[in-house]
C-alpha cells in the first residue's frame, strides 16, 4: 500500500512540474497569407493582368516562443519565412532563404534584448510603421520608393533605392526596455569576409510614444547589399551606402496622420551622390473600414538625376478581426519613362 502511495505522488508531482514547465514556457504558430487579383505595369514597362501574392502584406509564416527562466530573465526565438501563395513558392523572391523573414533566438533580460541571427532592419520596420499602406511592395509608396529600386525588386532602370534588403543575416542586435514611451535598439550585421575593408552593416534607431503620437529616427550603414562585395552588380563603383530617416504619426478622433523624410548618401567612386524622399499619408475610418491614402516624392541628386512620384489611394474592409477586403490603386511616375500603374482587389488572412 506504501508503495502504491508513493507512486501516486510520485505521478502528481510529475504532473505538477509539467504543468509548471508548460506554464513558464510557450511556442506559437502563426503568420500572414495575402493574394490579390489585378493588373501591374511597372515604369517604363508593359501592363501584365496577374494574380499575385502579397498585396497588403507579404505573406509569411512563423513560429516563435519564449521560456520563462526566471528573475525576469526570458529565452525567445523566431523563425519566419516569406512565401508566394500565387505559385506555393518559398520566399518573396527568387533566390529568398527559406526563413528569409526571421531566423533567430536571443535572451530577454530586465536590462534589454539580445538577439542572434536573421532579423528585420531597423530601416524597414520604422518606414512600414509610419505609413499607411505598411509593408505593401504592391501598393505602398514608401517601401516601393524605398526597396523597389537599385535594380533588385523589381528590376527597371534605377539608381534610386536602399541596399542591404529588409532583413539582415548573421545579425546582432539590443534592444532597451521601454522608459516612459522611449524605446532604442542597435543592430550590428557581419559581412564574414576578410577582403576589402571589412563588409559590415550596422543601424541604430529610436522612437517614442505618447498617446496618439508616435516618432522615430533611425540611421543606417551599409557596404554590401545581400553578400560582401556584391555592390558593383547595381551600381558600378559602389562602394557604401548610409541612409537616415526621421518619421513621425499622429492620431486623432477618425483620422491618423503619416509622414516621413529619409535621406540616402550613396558613396560611389568619382561621383557620390544622394536621394531625398518624401512621404505622407492619411487613414480615415470609414464605415466599418478604412481609407488609405499616402504619396511619395523622391529627387535623385547627382545620380541618374530622376525624380519620382508615386500616389495610393484605397480600401481596407474588415470581415473579422483577422481577415480583411481591400482594393487600391497606386500610379508611379518615374522622370524619363512611361508611368507605372497597379490596381487590385485582394484578401488577407492572418492566423
Amino acid at each position: 500500500m506504501l508503495k502504491k502511495i508513493c507512486w501516486i505522488a510520485a505521478t502528481i508531482a510529475a504532473m505538477a512540474i509539467g504543468a509548471q514547465a508548460h506554464a513558464q514556457s510557450s511556442v506559437q504558430l502563426y503568420g500572414i497569407v495575402d493574394t490579390w487579383v489585378g493588373v501591374q505595369r511597372y515604369p517604363g514597362k508593359s501592363a501584365v493582368w496577374q494574380e499575385g501574392g502579397g498585396g497588403m502584406s507579404t505573406s509569411f509564416w512563423g513560429f516563435g516562443g519564449k521560456e520563462d527562466l526566471g528573475a525576469g530573465y526570458k529565452a525567445i526565438f523566431a523563425i519566419e519565412g516569406f512565401f508566394r501563395p500565387q505559385n506555393g513558392a518559398s520566399g518573396s523572391f527568387n533566390g529568398d532563404p527559406m526563413f528569409s523573414r526571421n531566423a533567430y533566438v536571443g535572451l530577454s533580460t530586465p536590462a534589454g534584448t539580445i538577439t542572434l541571427g536573421r532579423q528585420s532592419s531597423l530601416l524597414y520596420l520604422q518606414a512600414c510603421q509610419f505609413n499607411p499602406f505598411y509593408a505593401s511592395f504592391t501598393f505602398s509608396p514608401t517601401i516601393v520608393q524605398m526597396y523597389a529600386g537599385l535594380g533588385t525588386y523589381p528590376a527597371y532602370k534605377t539608381d534610386q533605392g536602399i541596399i542591404g534588403g529588409t532583413a539582415w543575416s548573421n545579425a546582432v542586435q539590443y534592444a532597451t526596455p521601454e522608459l516612459h514611451g522611449l524605446t532604442g535598439r542597435a543592430m550590428y550585421a557581419f559581412g564574414e569576409s576578410g577582403t576589402g575593408n571589412g563588409s559590415k552593416q550596422y543601424s541604430a534607431q529610436l522612437s517614442y510614444q505618447n498617446g496618439g503620437f508616435a516618432a522615430g529616427g533611425v540611421y543606417q550603414y551599409a557596404n554590401f547589399n545581400s553578400a560582401a562585395g556584391d555592390l558593383n552588380g547595381l551600381i558600378s563603383g559602389l562602394h557604401s551606402q548610409s541612409a537616415a530617416q526621421l518619421a513621425a504619426s499622429y492620431e486623432w478622433s477618425v483620422a491618423k496622420f503619416y509622414g516621413e523624410y529619409t535621406y540616402t548618401n550613396n558613396n560611389v567612386i568619382n561621383k557620390n551622390f544622394h536621394v531625398s524622399m518624401f512621404e505622407g499619408g492619411v487613414t480615415i475610418a470609414l464605415g466599418t473600414g478604412k481609407v488609405l491614402a499616402a504619396y511619395a516624392y523622391s529627387r535623385d541628386s547627382g545620380g541618374l538625376n530622376q525624380t519620382r512620384r508615386t500616389a495610393s489611394l484605397g480600401y481596407d474592409y474588415p470581415l473579422s478581426k483577422r481577415t480583411d477586403l481591400y482594393a487600391v490603386y497606386m500610379l508611379d511616375r518615374f522622370s524619363g519613362m512611361s508611368s507605372g500603374e497597379t490596381a487590385g482587389v485582394g484578401i488577407r488572412a492572418r492566423f
